[in-house]
């Protein structure tokens, strides 16, 4: 008998988890960008700023390319699929009207 451990059953296997299970980066390839949100978490105070989502982006994209976590589409990450655009105003090269 183990004690804290629940008592094994026949027939039944584990199963991993759908999400949430992943490589850990032992080699610190991604650190950058993860202490790049970190930063950004921390800075913001945990809310959950545009800036960060771009960064955690960043993040897991330097894993799925690194092979740390299976690729996946940006809208079930629940992040953008691109920077958002700069917001709209008068540019340099146009004149006021009068």
């Amino acid at each position: 008998m183990s004690f804290g451990a629940p008592p094994s059953l026949p027939g039944m296997r584990p199963t991993p988890p759908e999400r949430g299970s992943f490589p850990l980066d032992h080699d610190g390839e991604c650190k950058t960008y993860m202490r790049k949100y970190l930063k950004c978490m921390s800075e913001s105070r945990s809310v959950n700023v545009q800036d960060c989502r771009l960064m955690a982006r960043d993040y897991l994209n330097c894993r799925m390319d690194r092979g740390l976590m299976l690729r996946d589409d940006w809208k079930n990450l629940g992040l953008p699929d691109e920077a958002p655009a700069p917001p709209a105003g008068p540019s340099a090269t146009e004149s006021p009207s009068k």
